[in-house]
């Protein structure tokens, strides 16, 4: 696994819990979370289940996606203007 920048070396081991590879495959070498831990819960999970697409779930990730980018909408839509 290449080496992730700006994360302390004790999470950098590859394993089923703490690093999965169906986050950490992408070409750049980013893992998953190092982007979704900056987002809202909706959208981070969004984005985690596109990512992790065509390395696991296929069709039922990129519906669960869906869901949560719904969720998020309507969050956003009841949000008092």
């Amino acid at each position: 696994m290449k080496r992730m920048t700006n994360v302390p070396e004790v999470f950098v081991e590859s394993s089923a819990v703490n690093h999965p590879r169906h986050y950490t495959q992408h070409p750049s070498g980013v893992e998953c979370i190092q982007i979704t831990e900056h987002m809202s819960f909706c959208l981070g999970n969004a984005i985690k289940y596109v990512w992790r697409a065509d390395l696991k779930g296929g069709l039922e990730d990129l519906e669960k996606a869906k869901w949560y980018i719904d969720r998020e909408i309507q969050r956003i839509k009841s949000i008092p203007k």
